[in-house]
């Protein structure tokens, strides 16, 4: 005949480390009220931010060549070339709740795709709907041109027709109620001119891109 287990199962069961809940330290219940709390907040910035976005409708600011002229082109010899330009820049900011500060702006100049000149640009704030001209002088001093691109340039010199291409990058920062954006604009601009001394714009190609 079996003997009963009965003793052991009462001896276990009057065992005080058994019969004592094992209690959560009050870290663990900070730590995780903490990330509740956190996680919340996240959603709830998160939702502000969307439907806020989605009522301003925030635009990217835009950039054009009201007005340029080419001022001089000579060559020191058949491949090194000398040029002044000046551009007359605005840039526009077409929001009507939204300021935007420009603080990297970079203007290249360039004949078919020989870079010829550079300028780095003072950074500045607009206020919405605000339009700034910014007159941008570009100096060209010995520049190596390839055979090829300097004939091309003498060329259109004669014909009375100069094309000259600009391309501008541009850092923006934008405040969309309580959510802060930073990202590149590229612009590209095709300009003919007529040829120097007077060299006046007439006719312009301009688009700008965010990436």
């Amino acid at each position: 005949m079996k003997s009963s287990p009965a003793p052991f199962v009462r001896l276990l069961s009057n065992d005080p480390l058994l019969l004592q809940p094992r209690r959560t330290h009050p870290l663990v219940w900070c730590s995780a009220i903490i990330c509740l709390v956190f996680c919340l907040l996240v959603i709830f910035l998160g939702v502000t931010t969307l439907i806020i976005y989605l009522v301003i409708r925030p635009k990217y600011p835009s950039f054009d060549v009201p007005n340029a002229n080419l001022n001089t082109i000579y060559f020191d010899s058949p491949e090194n070339f000398n040029g002044d330009f000046t551009v007359l820049a605005n840039f526009t900011n077409p929001n009507r709740k939204i300021n935007v500060k420009f603080d990297y702006l970079d203007i290249k100049l360039y004949f078919v795709d020989r870079l010829i000149a550079t300028r780095a640009l003072e950074p500045f704030s607009q206020r919405p709907e605000e339009a700034r001209l910014e007159m941008i002088h570009l100096i060209s001093s010995l520049v190596y041109l390839p055979p090829n691109p300097a004939v091309e340039l003498q060329r259109q010199v004669q014909s009375n027709r100069v094309t000259y291409n600009i391309k501008g990058t541009f850092r923006v920062r934008a405040k969309v109620g309580i959510a802060r954006f930073t990202y590149w604009l590229h612009t590209k601009c095709q300009l003919e001119l007529t040829s120097p001394p007077l060299g006046v714009l007439v006719a312009k190609n301009c688009s700008t891109k965010k990436r």
